[in-house]
């Protein structure tokens, strides 16, 4: 008799579940065909092969770096620090290549991308400072640790165009391939081991996760550590891309990152996030971006553009915990 009152109360929960994620993906989706379908009609480039390749490379290191960002915001936690590491693992990258070669350089910058990554959480975690203090300090920090590396110059790189310019397979270039890599790592990750589930229980409800016996600290930890990683690994497609290094690269990429992440679903609360969603979000950015230079609208509005949408984004966001709240 319990059983049977067990499993009638249970079936009506998966159903709801069900339709309250299914509208934010889908709601992504509709808005990803309709940019599709405007910028097709403004243009006759928009649609080719060539272009629609384009937006996948150029939004490559923006999705490599929200994947791991969407599993630290599912935790309430976030890295801002994104942008100015990518600029600072380029510099190490470019500096070292010219003093022990390009081996050695590679693996320096991977190592630098995992410290920074070990800063930021042992900030957060151990010394209990809040994430956007720690990574607004790191953020500075890094910039002008480039700054001082590079002795405010850009520094020219040669023989590392493959990373971010080959094309090894079926004429697929190499950052689309990490970056599905990435995407499906990340989203096994989040969906089937004990860390991604620890990370949603902890954005939940911090405290109940850590009497649940969840070591919260190295979970986030953790976290942090992969956006480093990651963070090296967009800092060394683009140097590859444009062949020198600049310490004022990749400005804006955090803004970027932050909005495909809530873009896609994940809440600012933490707790509620997916990775599918982070890349509809990376590709709706995109695919603006893309459109926008097609019709030859200035980069400044581009700019207004994704601040729009990170303002809606997060505006949609509060209107849904205060729907949710009041029911």
């Amino acid at each position: 008799m319990t059983t049977q009152l067990d499993s009638t109360a249970t079936e009506p929960v998966r159903p709801a579940r069900r339709r309250r994620r299914l509208p934010d993906t889908a709601a992504l989706a509709v808005v990803l065909v309709a940019l599709a379908i405007f910028f097709s009609t403004q243009s006759p480039f928009y649609l080719t092969p060539n272009n629609l390749l384009n937006i996948l490379v150029n939004a490559a290191v923006i999705g490599i770096i929200a994947a791991p960002g969407t599993l630290l915001l599912v935790a309430g936690q976030f890295d801002l620090s994104v942008g100015s590491g990518a600029a600072f693992i380029g510099v190490v990258m470019a500096w070292s290549a010219t003093q022990w070669g390009i081996p050695t350089a590679v693996l320096l910058a991977l190592a630098a991308g995992l410290v920074i990554g070990m800063v930021n959480g042992f900030a957060v975690t151990v010394l209990g400072i809040n994430a956007l203090i720690t990574t607004l300090a790191t953020l500075a920090i890094l910039r002008g640790l480039g700054q001082v590396i590079a002795g405010g110059q850009t520094l020219l790189l040669s023989g590392f165009g493959d990373l971010g310019n080959a094309r090894p397979f079926l004429d697929i270039p190499v950052p689309v391939l990490i970056l599905v890599a990435v995407v499906v790592v990340m989203a096994l990750v989040m969906r089937f081991t004990v860390f991604g589930r620890s990370m949603y229980a902890i954005g939940a409800n911090p405290v109940a996760a850590r009497l649940a016996g969840i070591r919260t600290r190295t979970m986030i930890f953790g976290g942090f550590l992969l956006s480093g990683l990651a963070v090296s690994v967009g800092g060394l497609i683009l140097v590859s891309q444009l062949g020198a290094a600049s310490p004022n690269a990749a400005m804006g990429l955090e803004l970027s990152v932050v909005t495909a992440v809530i873009l896609g679903g994940a809440s600012l609360a933490g707790g509620r996030g997916t990775i599918l969603g982070t890349v509809l979000g990376v590709l709706i950015l995109g695919t603006l971006n893309n459109g926008l230079t097609l019709m030859n609208i200035d980069s400044f509005w581009q700019d207004v553009a994704r601040g729009v949408l990170l303002l809606a984004a997060v505006g949609f966001d509060q209107l849904r915990l205060r729907f949710l709240s009041d029911k």
